[in-house]
């Protein structure tokens, strides 16, 4: 299977990315078929060198049935190659284990709960009587 993704260049801290037409089953920054372009993540998002990519041959590829990476796919997104995936970052690992949401949903009830009790009184007051009596003296 054909895959567009990016390889990692560069030096240690310093990282530069090829994006590249590759066979899925090789190794990341193994033996590639073309080079597409390049990305630098070290110059800032406006920059005209950020990302450089070669269209024509992106297009190729991808009608012939290559499928990008999920971070290929976003770059491509904005440069107006493809439609933006749904990248959801909501890892499994980090999510609040059954105690925590426990003690979470307890926390929200007593906090409802004081709201309720504080918005209530608020509601009852009672009407100033000893205004007419002021008046009358």
């Amino acid at each position: 299977m054909l895959t567009i993704r990016m390889t990692r260049r560069g030096t240690t801290n310093k990282p530069f990315y090829h994006l590249v037409a590759a066979d899925s089953r090789k190794p990341r920054d193994g033996a590639y078929l073309e080079k597409l372009g390049t990305y630098d993540p070290t110059l800032p998002s406006g920059h005209e060198r950020r990302v450089t990519l070669n269209t024509e041959r992106i297009k190729h590829w991808l009608s012939v049935g290559a499928q990008p990476s999920e971070r290929v796919a976003k770059i491509l997104s904005q440069n107006g190659l493809g439609k933006a995936p749904k990248i959801t970052e909501k890892p499994k690992k980090s999510a609040p284990k059954k105690k925590a949401q426990e003690r979470a949903d307890a926390k929200a009830e007593k906090a409802a709960a004081l709201k309720e009790a504080a918005a209530a009184p608020a509601t009852e007051a009672p009407a100033e009587a000893p205004a007419a009596e002021e008046t009358a003296a």
